[in-house]
């Protein structure tokens, strides 16, 4: 008797139980091993300063008033992004208000101000917004589309039957919000809600501009001013106990979420709620964040664009500092892609310990600022290659451990799409393996490995604090020009470059979310 042959419902493909090849081990173990240096560097610098000098470091009322501080700013501005963006995601996924398409294109414009280019903007305008309300204010109006986004794609996908089931079984529309649509919600929500915190950890460019103080900007003052790598490592390690302690939280989130089916057999969307007297302050609301959000800082910066003298606009500079930021940002991002590809590739084809380590390590360097991954750089470059110091290779390999996550999350989606018995498939007809992956795999993931590129390098564009610390002498960028600018109150300099910076970051950003809010069905 014959097998029966399987069906195409039980067909999946199996990774075969063989070695990798060494253009795909050598990746991952240089990736294992830039993930441990910040771990490395802390502590060598604990072991040379004594556990009672570290101890005496930390155990001061400066590094409790930073923690303060640090922790504040980390709850105010989550607080506040949860409540706009879950109001935000309501008001333009479940009610009538009138023009919510073009609301969710504007209200996401705010992700294409740096950070720091709209702290500069703010306190250009008033002094009140230096401190930490000044800084929760003005964070959490850049940070607010994080939740606002995952939040509203889970609202626009969620099966509706699951709300009609609890209004048939007596539950008032409150309680159907409270019972069964805000526990599908929670799992995109706090995943925003965790990334925020992350962000306002590793914050250093806006907080400087600010005037508050954090570990961020205390690591950078002892290193580069007070020369101090002592307790620039003993802060640096507070630090990095915070990140550790924020992806453990993420972690146990993730695994403890509940997954329900969306998007799937879903016949039609959900009735709009009628907000009838209340639409005038929906309209206002919305309003009111557009203009805090984006409307402020694009007009301070226009004003400070049109009163700036010619001696403000030197086109030369402004051309070097545009020229040298896209070279260094295009370098990291395709550095970045060279290591995403073949890490991903362990992660779909092989199974193993190795595989689980390239996949988890790169979100840990990502949750580290790139202060401490700039710090360790400086250490192990002037210790053990001093070749590599002052070099642009080194900031470039910075952009690389700091934004390989956003290279390898698309990459990886990509390579479970693409079906190895097509390279199989290749190799029976004679062709080698990298012949095959080139001819076959790498055209399907080609868009992937584009989507990664764009993503790394917006992100490097606006890196500031790896820059300040890894680039060489004389070097500058577009992020570093406003940062010096500003903290010299010379905001009509400063202009130019942030203008710059938004023109580059606002693209991708209004491409996104046009496709998302106006092309959709």
């Amino acid at each position: 008797m014959t097998a029966a042959l399987p069906t195409r419902a039980t067909l999946r493909y199996v990774p075969r139980r063989k070695r990798p090849s060494i253009w795909v081990v050598l990746p991952v173990l240089f990736l294992v091993a830039m993930s441990l240096l910040p771990l490395l560097y802390v502590a060598i610098k604990a072991w040379e300063a004594g556990w009672q000098e570290a101890l005496h470091l930390l155990w001061r009322p400066f590094v409790w008033g930073l923690l303060r501080n640090t922790l504040l700013l980390l709850a105010g501005v989550t607080a506040v992004c949860i409540v706009v963006g879950m109001a935000l995601a309501w008001l333009l996924e479940r009610s009538d208000l009138p023009g919510r398409r073009l609301w969710g294109v504007v209200l996401c414009l705010p992700f294409a101000v740096p950070s720091f280019v709209s702290s500069f903007t703010w306190v250009s305008l008033s002094a009140d917004f230096e401190g930490l309300g000044g800084a929760i204010f003005v964070m959490a109006l850049s940070k607010y589309p994080l939740i606002f986004l995952p939040v509203a794609a889970t609202l626009r996908n969620v099966d509706t039957s699951l709300e009609e089931s609890a209004r048939t079984l007596g539950c008032s529309r409150w309680g159907v919000f409270f019972k069964v649509t805000l526990p599908l919600l929670w799992p995109s929500m706090l995943g925003g809600a965790l990334l925020i915190a992350l962000h306002m950890l590793v914050e250093f460019g806006a907080l400087s501009i600010l005037g508050l103080q954090t570990f961020t900007t205390a690591i950078y003052q002892q290193f580069e001013l007070e020369f101090s790598n002592a307790n620039a490592a003993m802060l640096s390690a507070v630090l990095l106990a915070l990140c550790l302690i924020m992806l453990w939280l993420e972690l146990r989130v993730r695994g403890k979420a509940r997954h329900v089916r969306i998007g799937q057999g879903v016949a039609r969307r959900a009735a709009p709620v009628r907000l009838k007297g209340w639409t005038p302050l929906a309209q206002s609301f919305c309003l009111g964040l557009a203009v805090l959000g984006s409307g402020i800082p694009l007009a301070m910066l226009g004003y400070w664009l049109s009163i700036g003298s010619s001696a403000a606009f030197p086109v030369a500079e402004i051309g070097k500092a545009l020229l040298t930021s896209l070279s260094v940002s295009l370098g990291g991002a395709a550095f970045c892609v060279l290591l995403a590809l073949p890490i991903s590739f362990l992660v779909v084809r092989y199974k193993g310990r190795l595989a689980i380590w390239a996949e988890r390590l790169p979100y840990l360097l990502h949750a580290l600022p790139g202060l401490v991954i700039a710090l360790t750089l400086v250490f192990f470059a002037l210790h053990y290659v001093p070749a590599l110091y002052q070099t642009t290779a080194l900031l470039i390999l910075a952009y690389a451990l700091l934004f390989l996550p956003l290279a390898q999350a698309p990459v990886r989606t990509a390579l479970n799409k693409a079906s190895p018995t097509l390279e199989e498939a290749a190799r029976t007809l004679g062709a080698s393996s990298l012949s095959a992956f080139c001819r076959v795999t790498l055209p399907i993931i080609f868009p992937a490995l584009a989507a990664a590129f764009a993503l790394v390098f917006l992100d490097a564009m606006k890196e500031l604090t790896a820059t300040l610390l890894l680039s060489p002498t004389g070097m500058t960028t577009l992020a570093t020009e406003v940062w010096a600018h500003t903290a010299n109150v010379e905001f009509a300099a400063a202009a130019p470059y942030a203008a710059l910076l938004i023109v580059v970051s606002g693209l991708p950003v209004y491409l996104l979310t046009t496709r998302m809010y106006l092309n959709r069905a």
